[in-house]
């Protein structure tokens, strides 16, 4: 017989948050995979990430109703049909959850609608998700199972937590637990990409910047300094010595190289990157922007401590009984 969860085994979310900024250096690198990969893999899509969004919100009513009924759906169940009945297209809700202008709401649903992603049959609406939905959750819970168990292991370190969890077993959680840790993911990433499309004008731009991000955050020597959150961020700028191309940018994320040479415009006339005289764009974020994105990267911190405190403490729940 199973024994019932005790309260006081869960993680404070205020711990949650204490630990990742303390430990911030060895979360990031796993951290900034999961936001670029999501954003590249979204705009593979459908060449544009919005129309994926809107998708996903779409689906994301599945879940709030599954939240209202009490109901837990695993993985395989969700998955089992292809075509997934949604809720009444709302296109002024679509604008205000999404921060995205109705009128491109609205054109982005017709061309679903002419690809037959978003079907309509009398009063009844169904997107067809085919199989890219379930391998875009599939790849995207492998990126949140490799970030939860980094954090176990700080969780260890800090003497907090007993074990480090294994990805499979931290996958498997998930997927059995599938509408309630998907329910938090959805809610965690719409209030992301709206933070990231109000600093940087759209979300492709921030798909070009995370891949900068990234290059620098993977810097070996770098990688190998325990930093907390404000001396990563003060240490990660000029750290990428080598940089990165447009080219590169372009065959990483799939966005034509024209449109990454704009948007790279975009971000370095803000301040936000820079560019060498080999015309290579690394992260250096100059003094007049440093503000804004030191702000930026402490709201995300408490949003990704919200969604680890409430998928860890779900996976520690099923794992202990």
């Amino acid at each position: 017989m199973k024994s019932i969860p005790s309260i006081s085994e869960q993680i404070d979310e205020k711990k949650i948050h204490t630990i990742t900024k303390k430990n911030f250096s060895k979360i990031a690198p796993f951290w900034y995979f999961l936001i670029s990969n999501w954003l590249i893999r979204a705009y593979k899509n459908y060449n544009d990430i919005d129309k994926f969004l809107i998708i996903i919100y779409l689906i994301n009513k599945n879940f709030i109703f599954f939240r209202k009924n009490g109901l837990i759906i695993d993985y395989e169940t969700f998955y089992k049909d292809k075509i997934l009945e949604v809720e009444k297209i709302n296109i002024s809700d679509i604008s205000k959850d999404l921060k995205i202008p109705k009128e491109s709401v609205r054109r982005k649903v017709l061309e679903l609608e002419k690809i037959n992603i978003i079907k309509k049959t009398g009063k009844k609406i169904f997107v067809n998700r085919s199989d890219v939905y379930a391998t875009q959750s599939l790849n995207t819970l492998k990126d949140i199972g490799n970030l939860l168990q980094e954090f176990s292991k700080l969780l260890k370190k800090e003497k907090i937590g007993k074990k480090i969890y294994e990805t499979s077993e931290i996958s498997y959680s998930i997927k059995k637990n599938f509408s309630f840790c998907w329910y938090q993911f959805y809610k965690f990433l719409f209030i992301l990409t709206n933070r990231l499309r109000t600093e940087f004008k759209d979300l492709e731009t921030c798909c070009i910047g995370f891949v900068v991000v990234i290059s620098a955050s993977h810097n070996k020597n770098f990688r190998s300094k325990e930093l907390n959150l404000k001396s990563y961020g003060e240490l990660i700028m000029g750290s990428d010595e080598i940089g990165v191309n447009a080219m590169s940018i372009s065959e990483i994320t799939g966005i034509p190289r024209p449109t990454v040479v704009r948007k790279l415009k975009y971000l370095i006339e803000n301040n936000f990157l820079s560019i060498n005289e080999k015309k290579l764009i690394t992260l250096n974020i100059r003094e007049n922007s440093k503000k804004k994105a030191t702000k930026l990267r402490n709201k995300n911190m408490l949003s990704l401590s919200n969604f680890i405190f409430r998928i860890f403490n779900q996976i520690k729940i099923i794992n202990s009984n």
